[in-house]
């Protein structure tokens, strides 16, 4: 199982034409668009009128979202926004992007809606609405097995200082390493080491290239288990964090629909499914 785990994180780095459960999939270069502004149109009558939604995430980011052995997007996220389709009573097309990219491809238009484990942010929420929260989640510090890194948070805070931090670029784990006072980071002059893919970051600290990886827990357990005992997570919890699901703003009767479908699935649900994608 494990070894299944790791090819699939493996595949993470890859990009191409995706096919997700009961969906189609494309990647960020290949001009798929939704238009959800149409004078007079709601975002739900438009939905409905194209017969599909379109879900924008970064598949490197399990369990919430990652490439299956078949080459298709799994993950909570995935589960989730299929159960809004079937609400609407569409198709659901999941575009597959750089994390960094996501935002700004939801507010051109390039997606419905995003689910990518996101954060909600007052950075963010100046571009985008965000859902109610379905998850509550922390930044975690993964090292080597054989590092000697540990403390409560101010002390990681300043054991981390001047170090060599991988993390997936975009993420509040990036800004976290960056120092940012919003994060309630405290680390100083630390060298961020920006990746595309959790995956890739992980790489880098099993070879020695990086200190720490700076990323939420679920994905940093999942890289752990990924890595046959070459890494592990610090049980300090370094923030609180809740994720959302993203829509452009002034949509308010999609972002009802996603309300409704995130309290069907909000507590005991949302840990089946991040059980069943941890064991994928």
């Amino acid at each position: 199982m494990k070894k299944k785990f790791a090819l699939a994180l493996a595949a993470i780095m890859m990009t191409g034409t995706l096919a997700a459960c009961g969906s189609t999939n494309t990647n960020d270069n290949a001009g798929s668009t939704a238009d959800n502004t149409t004078s007079g149109t709601s975002a739900v009558e438009a939905i409905k009128e194209k017969g599909e939604i379109v879900m924008l995430t970064n598949a490197a980011f399990p369990p919430f979202e990652y490439l299956a052995d078949d080459g298709s997007v799994q993950g909570v996220d995935a589960d989730i926004a299929q159960a809004v389709a079937d609400k609407l009573g569409v198709e659901l097309k999941i575009v597959d992007m750089d994390f960094d990219s996501i935002v700004n491809s939801l507010k051109a238009g390039k997606g419905d809606f995003a689910a990518a484990g996101m954060t909600i942010t007052e950075e963010r929420l100046k571009q985008v609405d965000f859902s109610d929260e379905y998850v509550t989640s922390s930044q975690m510090v993964v090292v080597r097995a054989d590092s000697d890194l540990e403390g409560d948070k101010d002390a990681l805070d300043t054991a981390l200082s001047g170090k060599n931090i991988a993390v997936q670029a975009g993420t509040t784990g990036d800004w976290y390493a960056g120092g940012d006072e919003t994060t309630g980071s405290t680390i100083e002059k630390a060298n961020v080491l920006q990746y595309k893919s959790a995956t890739e970051a992980a790489l880098h600290l099993a070879n020695g290239k990086a200190d720490a990886i700076i990323i939420d827990q679920k994905p940093a357990e999942a890289i752990v288990a990924a890595n046959d005992g070459k890494l592990k997570v610090l049980d300090t919890k370094l923030t609180d964090e809740q994720y959302a699901f993203a829509v452009q703003k002034n949509q308010e009767d999609l972002l009802a629909v996603i309300n409704e479908v995130v309290a069907e699935y909000k507590g005991d649900k949302v840990d089946e499914l991040i059980t069943k994608h941890m064991g994928a």
